[in-house]
């Protein structure tokens, strides 16, 4: 799913400079050239894949929702140079691919109606109190330090143990799945072939939690039962998951719940403290106790620069045509979301961070049936991370020059390496003396 940036490779007219360093800093000079030149455009993509890029708000909601682009890579007519690019590195070796990222109707639709069921909105609203002392536990790691790097001591741990919570993998064995999730988003700079064992070890270890929670189950659920034993429980029409899609099901909520929250807190976290006067304007308002400001904002962050660049791959199953560009058979499509949810032909000013920004129907977590399932729970992290982060440490600001910030390398997921801050250190709350686990 991921690739370094390399020099841009070549395309139809004038080169709008992809994937690049400097591109992966600031992408949105070149999105603005796609919109108005190339809206659909094919390109080399730094894996040796060629696909196509969708950039317009109208051409990308269509094509979300349009079934004749296949999440199924078993459509892709892939030349060998590209065999096994266009997913999530060892995911087809580990027997992973049976989820909601690589399925269709009609078995999408009893797997999305599976899994519902298990993570429902009740589910994650009764998760919230667990969700507000993980954050408070891991600021109490820092805040009396007066410096932090708020994507390593934030970002990143609270929404790996908070979805480790949720599906109920034990205490003991979460700091291996921090491990694992680490690497998966080192985006090559680990080791070679670290992202596929990682994926390896991660399906190893959920397979057997399966097994074991499915023998021990009890015949009434206990009140607040994890996600797992939820999906191993859920059934529709008398039909059950397998113990492959569960832990292909586990597998993906993870993967995809972990990256976009890490992304969503430091994407968001870094545009309000580069934007003060949005940022003072929602201090004021929690400050006031009110939290329509909050909701608001964290959906405007998720349009301005959201934590998923590109929708997860698509490939046309017939001919199809998408903003007056005709799509062979076979060929991959890429949803440029942060490029849509910047088109002038849909919102006022989309280059202005305007928190209270009503008419506000981004695409950050997609459209049609694939919409992410987890959104609620990234919303819930969100707001919760942000919220408490303004209020715990007013004067929070940034330790490094934006110019000297490193975006991590990837294709889908956009994010920061590393958000230095500072801050008055603030005393221990006491939040973490009742937490045993280290952080």
């Amino acid at each position: 799913m991921t690739t370094q940036p390399q020099p841009p490779a070549a395309g139809p007219g004038p080169d709008p400079g992809l994937f690049t360093w400097e591109f992966a800093a600031d992408p949105y000079p070149a999105y603005a050239w796609l919109r108005e030149h190339a809206p659909v455009y094919r390109t080399r993509l730094p894996s040796g894949v060629e696909a196509w890029l969708v950039t317009r708000y109208a051409d990308a909601r269509q094509a979300l929702a349009d079934q004749r682009l296949s999440k199924n890579p078993v459509h892709h007519d892939e030349p060998a140079h590209a065999k096994g690019r266009t997913g999530i590195p060892g995911e087809r070796k580990a027997e992973l691919m049976t989820h909601l990222l690589n399925i269709d109707p009609p078995d999408h639709t009893r797997l999305r109606r599976l899994v519902s069921k298990a993570f429902t909105p009740r589910r994650v609203a009764e998760f919230a109190p667990r969700v507000q002392e993980l954050t408070d536990r891991l600021i109490d790691g820092f805040a009396g330090r007066g410096r932090a790097d708020l994507i390593h001591d934030f970002a990143f741990p609270l929404p790996i143990y908070a979805i480790c919570d949720m599906l109920g993998v034990p205490r003991e064995d979460q700091d291996d799945f921090r491990d694992w999730a680490a690497m998966m988003i080192r985006h090559g700079r680990g080791p070679r072939g670290g992202v596929a064992r990682s994926v390896k070890k991660m399906r190893g270890y959920l397979a057997d939690l399966i097994h074991r929670k499915r023998q021990a189950l009890p015949v009434t659920p206990d009140p607040g039962e994890d996600l797992i034993s939820g999906l191993i429980r859920a059934f529709d029409h008398g039909e059950h998951l397998t113990e492959n899609e569960a832990a292909a099901m586990a597998f993906i909520l993870l993967f995809a719940g972990f990256e976009t929250t890490v992304n969503l807190i430091g994407n968001g976290t870094y545009a309000l403290l580069t934007h003060p006067a949005q940022r003072a304007r929602l201090q004021a308002s929690l400050a006031r106790h009110e939290r329509d400001l909050l909701a608001t904002g964290v959906e405007e962050l998720l349009r301005y620069d959201g934590p998923v660049e590109l929708a997860t791959w698509r490939f046309a199953t017939r001919p199809v045509t998408i903003g007056g560009q005709h799509i062979a058979p076979g060929d991959p499509v890429l949803v440029v979301l942060a490029a849509a949810d910047r088109d002038p032909e849909r919102f006022a000013d989309p280059d202005a961070l305007d928190l209270s920004r009503r008419d506000n129907q981004h695409l950050g977590y997609g459209h049609g049936i694939h919409y992410c399932l987890g959104a609620p729970l990234a919303r819930l992290e969100g707001q919760t991370a942000l919220a408490t982060l303004l209020t715990r440490l007013p004067d929070l600001r940034l330790a490094a020059d934006p110019a000297d910030l490193r975006w991590r390398g990837g294709l889908i997921m956009r994010g920061l390496r590393t958000l230095p801050v500072e801050f008055t250190p603030q005393p221990d709350t006491g939040h973490g003396s009742r937490e045993g686990r280290s952080s």
